[in-house]
């Protein structure tokens, strides 16, 4: 249902605790739902209006390669467009395009054109950049139900 790629330098990205980032738990411990799961959940409650918001950012020439990320904590690319406090779920949803992915570093300039050759029809399907304390990856997540 999902693609998963990865074109990216996410250490550029988060600005989760050093902490965060090792899963340095007891083997022995329960292990928790993946947050994969309130994503694809959230995702789908939030397509609409994330589907609206490409649309926006292809019509008016901002990008014809919108991207959003999902995160449970700060980021510092993009712009907020559903907060998850606000709307009492759990992930909020940044917009931002490939070429601020560029920009930032999070993308490498020498893995553009690998990544143009994955992207998905913006219009069927959104792309979303999930940041997770284990690290981060490319979502390709369909408008339609399937």
């Amino acid at each position: 249902m999902w693609r998963m790629c990865c074109f990216y330098n996410y250490e550029l990205l988060d600005t989760m605790e050093p902490e965060e980032l090792l899963n340095d738990h007891n083997e022995d411990e329960v292990k928790k739902d993946s947050p994969l799961k309130s994503l694809e959940s959230d995702l789908k409650l939030y397509k609409d209006s994330i589907r609206e918001v490409a649309i926006e950012i292809m019509v008016e020439g901002i990008s014809l390669y919108p991207i959003f990320i999902a995160h449970q904590h700060e980021v510092k690319l993009g712009e907020v467009i559903l907060d998850r406090m606000e709307l009492n779920t759990n992930w909020t949803i940044n917009a931002s395009t490939l070429e601020e992915f560029v920009e930032a570093g999070v993308i490498k300039s020498q893995l553009k054109e690998r990544f143009l050759k994955t992207y998905k029809k913006p219009e069927d399907f959104m792309c979303v950049f999930a940041v997770v304390p284990e690290g981060a990856n490319f979502i390709f997540f369909p408008y339609a139900k399937n």
